[in-house]
């Protein structure tokens, strides 16, 4: 299933958001690790500071498994709607708004 996700990044979070996408260990996460890394690069940040992505999972209640191990840690107001197509979201590349909090974190 394809879902259509909104959310709002914890920026307090968000250096370590980019250090755990970026050093394997969220990739090497099974069964849906390597999923969540390439929907955080396809994800992007609105004006209105909402984060966009599309996302597959195969869960009974959408992105429960990732959001139990890593969504929650670092988002807020998580919605999903079931989409067919997959669309292209418009924003900020939240990978450069990561990495830009994780190098002033520091």
């Amino acid at each position: 299933m394809l879902y259509a996700v909104s959310a709002k990044l914890i920026t307090d979070r968000a250096g370590e958001f980019f250090t755990r996408l970026t050093d394997g260990s969220i990739a090497a996460q099974r069964p849906d690790g390597q999923e969540i890394v390439a929907a955080m690069r396809r994800a992007r940040v609105g004006s209105d500071g909402t984060v966009r992505w599309t996302e597959t999972c195969f869960c009974p209640t959408p992105l429960k498994h990732e959001r139990e191990t890593v969504l929650d840690r670092f988002f807020t107001d998580i919605e999903t709607d079931l989409i067919d197509v997959s669309t292209a979201v418009h924003g900020e590349p939240l990978m450069e708004q990561l990495q830009h909090a994780d190098r002033t974190q520091r």
